[in-house]
């Protein structure tokens, strides 16, 4: 059982992932603010500077429960924030066709980044490929998952003429359906 104290984290954790900025713990928010409990769990317990010890879905619930205010909710295996968020809105998933001169960003472990030189960009368990337009949250991101991310740049131009699909995210992301070989490179 969580403290006070470990309670009060998690539930701040949890609303700085739902409610400003779910591209950092590379969450995808469905249409009603809605994320997986097992993703954000994988999200919080993966996180290389970790204060809190291990967290399960009873102690998202006993947090919950013994909030004063309902900041979350839980319903059928998902959590959400009930209010507060920072977000121009949910991640949207409307197509459009960026500047083809942007740079895309996406940071990864070295051993990841090899398989994606070699096979692509995919959107593995998810709906879609998370990008950035910046480099730093890329290479913030990716530290999630290694303390020396990898830094991969996507040519926009060179990707809509293989094929790729973009969709609208917000300031900080770009969804994408996936990315060939030939539109990635490693920054050096």
């Amino acid at each position: 059982m969580l403290t006070k104290k470990q309670q009060k984290l998690l539930s701040q954790t949890l609303s700085h992932a739902l409610r400003h900025e779910p591209w950092l713990y590379e969450l995808e928010l469905d249409d009603q603010g809605f994320v997986k409990l097992v993703d954000i769990l994988t999200a919080i317990n993966g996180a290389l500077d970790q204060v809190l010890p291990l967290i399960t879905v009873e102690d998202i619930a006993q947090m919950i429960a013994s909030s004063e205010k309902t900041r979350h909710e839980i319903v059928d295996g998902k959590v959400r924030a009930s209010y507060g968020h920072s977000l121009p809105g949910l991640i949207a998933k409307t197509e459009y066709v960026p500047d083809t001169s942007m740079a895309l960003y996406h940071a990864t472990s070295p051993e990841a980044a090899l398989s994606i030189m070699q096979q692509g960009l995919l959107p593995m368990g998810r709906q879609y490929v998370h990008l950035s337009p910046n480099k730093e949250i890329a290479l913030e991101v990716g530290r999630r998952k290694c303390k020396k991310p990898v830094l991969l740049v996507i040519n926009t131009e060179v990707a809509v003429k293989e094929g790729s699909h973009f969709f609208e995210g917000n300031d900080n992301v770009v969804l994408a359906d996936q990315i060939g070989t030939r539109a990635l490179s490693i920054v050096a």
